[in-house]
């Protein structure tokens, strides 16, 4: 078994409830289509035999694990999956963090489902940095982040408001008070808003490589031309 988990924190792609700032521009159903793919990207770069890949999923009342099987089936034996729990992002984010350390892994690597351009080599390098920090963090471009990743599940999580531009400052700042070593990783940007996934639209076009899927239904389904926003 892999000592190194690799945790995504998802959700099953329902329309109406999915990206739902996206959808009032785009439609619930296109954007559900689009967070699927998101999620096929994830699933086909990160499964292997190289992390524990686990997807830490809401509803909790959903069967995610055969829903991932179909988005990357050769690689469904690499994949496993959890129910988040915990009255808000924070307690799920510790609550996942709990969930591998009790289970044996050395070391938890946590991605959000947002950025599916994230690359291989940012988590190679989240999983370098643990050697010697105590909370390896990916800062995001809207003062969040789109990675934390922790040997133990020390909580940086409490008294923190999710989603605002202080996310990171604040971890930082949690982390700096228990006296944990700290990394910080390149930034990234989330796709959250419409001017976010124009910017992925172009990233795309010049390297569809960075999310293969994303890059097609982008150009397919969705038809997305920059020009017309």
């Amino acid at each position: 078994m892999p000592d190194t988990a690799l945790i995504i924190m998802a959700r099953y792609p329902e329309a109406g409830k999915t990206k739902t700032r996206l959808a009032r521009t785009l439609g619930d159903e296109e954007v559900a289509g689009l967070y699927r793919a998101f999620l096929t990207d994830l699933a086909r770069r990160f499964a292997g035999p190289r992390y524990a890949l686990h997807w830490a999923y809401t509803p909790a009342d959903v069967d995610y694990q055969a829903f991932v099987q179909t988005l990357a089936p050769e690689q469904a034996q690499y994949m496993h999956s959890f129910p988040q729990q915990g009255n808000d992002f924070g307690a799920r984010l510790r609550a996942a963090f709990q969930w591998t350390h009790q289970r044996g892994y050395r070391r938890t690597i946590l991605i959000g489902s947002d950025s599916p351009q994230i690359g291989s080599e940012l988590i190679a390098q989240a999983e370098t940095a643990l050697d010697d920090a105590d909370v390896v963090l990916g800062p995001a471009e809207d003062g969040g982040y789109y990675l934390i990743a922790m040997r133990q599940p020390h909580d940086v999580f409490s008294g923190i408001p999710m989603s605002t531009d202080v996310v990171a400052r604040m971890t930082l700042e949690s982390a700096a008070r228990q006296n944990l070593t700290t990394r910080l990783l390149d930034p990234l940007f989330d796709i959250d808003e419409l001017p976010d996934l124009l910017r992925l639209s172009h990233l795309l076009d010049i390297n569809s490589a960075l999310a293969p899927e994303t890059a097609i239904y982008l150009t397919s389904a969705l038809s997305l031309d920059m020009t017309s926003f």
